[in-house]
C-alpha cells in the first residue's frame, strides 16, 4: 500500500468530504484487495454507522463517472425490488455509497487519486474456501442477482470494453503473434498451444455469432463472480453480493463460465503439472444447481449453452495467458520466464478436461431444468 495511505491525517481530510453521520473515532486499512486501497472508518456512537473508504483504481477504472454510474444503477434498482418484496434488513442486502460534497457518489483529490465511501455491513463476512457448499450458496446468489437487474431501466456502459470478448482476445493473440516482440512465438511449447487455439477458435467465437444474429441477448452481470464475492450473515445466509465495480452489460456466460473456471480446477491455474488438473464435477453440479434457482430468466439459448460456457472460460484465460507471454509479460505478475506459458498450458489442459464432459454437464443441466 502507498505509503501516503497511511497517513491518518490525511485519510481523515478526505473522510470529511462525504457525508457521513457521527465522530471518526478509528481508521485502519481493511482486507487485502489487489485493485483498490481499503479503509474501515468506525464511528464513535453504537447508533451512528462505521463506513468503507476505498481509493478507486483509475488505471484499471479510468472512466469513474462510468463506473460509479453503474453501481449506482445497480444498487438503486436492487434496494426498490427489495423494498417491494418487503425484505427485512435491506441495509445488509444492498451496498449503500454515501455522496460527496457535490452529490457525485466519489471525491477527486487535488493530486488525483479518487475515492469513495460506502456504509459498512456489520455482522458480516466472507469465505475463501471452495467447496460444493460454498458453491451452490455462490450460484444461487449471482443467479438471483442477475435475475434482479434483468429489467433495470438504465443502460449501463462497458467500464472494461471487450472484458469477456473471445473474438477481441483471439485478435490479440494473433498480433503478438505476428510481431513476435520478445522471439518467443517460435517455441515448440507455444507452437503446440497455437496449434490447439487454432483448432477450437471457431467454435469458441459462438457467444459473438449468436449475438450478432439476434439470438443472444446481452444481461447486466457482475463479471467477477468468486466465491468471497459474498458477504454472509453470522448465521451463514447470503446476504449480497458485493465487489461492483466490473457489473456491466455481458453474456451470461461471464458470471457462469468464469466462476467453474477457477472453481471447478481441481488444481491452481499456474500448476505446471499438467497430470493435477481435472474438472471438479461436484463442484459444477453445486454452482449449477444454485445458478439455475437464481436465474429464473434463462431464455432456451442461454440454458442450451451452459456447457460452452464452462469451456470457453479456461479457453479465453489460455488464450490471455499466451498473449501475455508473447508480449514480453506486461499484463500479470510473474515469478519465473515460463510463468505465463505455464499458465496458458494449464488452462488449455483444463479446457480439454472440461469438453470431456460435455455430455455429463447436458444431461445434467437437462435433469434440473
Amino acid at each position: 500500500m502507498n505509503q501516503d495511505l497511511t497517513n491518518t491525517e490525511r485519510i481523515s481530510a478526505i473522510v470529511s468530504n462525504f457525508a457521513t453521520e457521527g465522530v471518526v473515532a478509528d481508521i485502519r486499512p481493511l482486507g487485502n484487495g489487489l485493485i483498490n486501497d481499503t479503509f474501515k472508518v468506525t464511528t464513535k456512537a453504537a447508533e451512528t454507522p462505521d463506513y468503507v473508504l476505498q481509493r478507486i483504481n483509475t488505471s484499471v477504472f479510468p472512466d469513474v463517472d462510468m463506473l460509479m454510474g453503474n453501481i449506482a444503477a445497480v444498487t438503486r434498482h436492487i434496494r426498490k425490488k427489495l423494498e417491494a418484496a418487503h425484505e427485512s434488513d435491506i441495509e445488509r442486502k444492498v451496498l449503500r455509497f454515501l455522496p460527496a460534497g457535490d452529490g457525485r457518489l466519489y471525491h477527486r483529490e487535488t493530486d488525483g487519486t479518487v475515492w469513495r465511501m460506502m456504509v459498512f455491513i456489520p455482522n458480516a463476512k466472507t469465505y475463501e474456501a471452495v467447496t460444493p457448499e460454498y458453491s451452490y450458496f455462490a450460484g444461487k446468489a449471482f443467479g438471483h442477482f442477475e435475475d434482479m437487474l434483468v429489467d433495470i431501466p438504465e443502460k449501463l456502459g462497458e467500464v472494461i470494453p471487450n472484458f469477456h470478448n473471445m473474438e477481441f482476445r483471439l485478435e490479440q493473440l494473433r498480433e503478438v503473434t505476428a510481431k513476435d516482440p520478445v522471439n518467443r512465438a517460435g517455441e515448440a511449447p507455444v507452437r503446440q498451444l497455437l496449434t490447439l487455439i487454432d483448432q477450437d477458435a471457431e467454435e469458441m467465437c459462438k457467444a459473438e455469432r449468436l449475438y450478432r444474429e439476434g439470438k443472444l441477448p446481452k444481461r447486466v452481470c457482475h463479471c467477477d463472480t468468486k466465491v468471497n464475492n459474498m458477504m454472509f450473515d453470522e448465521n451463514g445466509h447470503v446476504l449480497c453480493v458485493i465487489d461492483l465495480d466490473t457489473v456491466m452489460p455481458s453474456f451470461v456466460f461471464s458470471d457462469y463460465g468464469d466462476f467453474l473456471r477457477s472453481a471447478a480446477n481441481t488444481t491452481a491455474e499456474d500448476d505446471p503439472d499438467l497430470s493435477h488438473v481435472a474438472f471438479n464435477k461436484e463442484i459444477f453440479k453445486s454452482f449449477t444447481r444454485g445458478y439455475l434457482e437464481g436465474a429464473r430468466f434463462l431464455a432456451p439459448v442461454e440454458i442450451d449453452n451452459l456447457p460452452y460456457a464452462v469451456a470457453l472460460f479456461p479457453f479465453m484465460q489460455s488464450v490471455r495467458f499466451l498473449w501475455d507471454y508473447l508480449s514480453g509479460d506486461h499484463y500479470w505478475k510473474c515469478k519465473y520466464p515460463e510463468h505465463n506459458l505455464d499458465r496458458a498450458r494449464n488452462q488449455m489442459r483444463y479446457y480439454q478436461c472440461v469438453r470431456e464432459h460435455d455430455d455429463m454437464m447436458r444431461g445434467y443441466i437437462k435433469g434440473l431444468c
